[in-house]
């Protein structure tokens, strides 16, 4: 290698451009940022030993922070949030959504409002699991009419194959009269 890889002997720009010089790494393959970091170089050197900066730590707290912390507070998220699911929002955003809508009403105080939007919350949960329910138990009867359709023919089928094979030659797969492969062939 051109130079040493470990971080107290110079920058990780020194390392790079010791590279570029020593023909270790090629010029197309260089860093994005090393022409950048080139033209405009800090006004000091990023080095281990330099002493960080006493700057204090803004605090950005935003409006609903407040109130999503308050909501968490008092009662604990139970859904299962997925990172991937831009469409749907959830229950602590569809809060927030609640309470600003019922402050920007302004009739009510601020206990009022955090009371009336938990209780217009639960309302769109039970809604939405109203929905969900009569979609489940949709799919459950055509589930359970296949299920039964499927037994139904499977003592048709029983009563067709004891009255046309004897009974020395049933196999015990006769003996049961449904077909198992033709119940969960999905």
């Amino acid at each position: 290698m051109a130079q040493s890889r470990l971080e107290k002997i110079g920058t990780i720009f020194t390392r790079v451009q010791g590279l570029l010089r020593g023909s270790a790494m090629k010029a197309e393959d260089k860093p994005i940022w090393y022409d950048v970091y080139a033209a405009f170089p800090p006004k000091l050197d990023p080095r281990f030993d330099r002493p960080a900066p006493n700057v204090p730590v803004r605090n950005i707290f935003y409006a609903e922070d407040v109130v999503r912390a308050k909501l968490h507070k008092h009662n604990k998220p139970t859904e299962t949030i997925s990172l991937f699911d831009h469409k749907r929002s959830t229950q602590s955003q569809q809060f927030v959504q609640i309470y600003e809508n019922l402050r920007a009403q302004g009739a009510l105080d601020e206990q009022r409002i955090y009371e009336t939007a938990l209780d217009l919350l639960a309302e769109q949960r039970q809604q939405a699991k109203g929905t969900e329910a009569v979609e489940e138990s949709l799919e459950e009867t055509e589930a359970k009419s296949t299920l039964l359709s499927d037994f139904q023919d499977a003592g048709e089928q029983q009563q067709i194959t004891t009255t046309s094979t004897p009974a020395s030659k049933k196999t015990k797969k006769d003996y049961a009269g449904i077909n198992i492969d033709s119940l969960f062939k999905d």
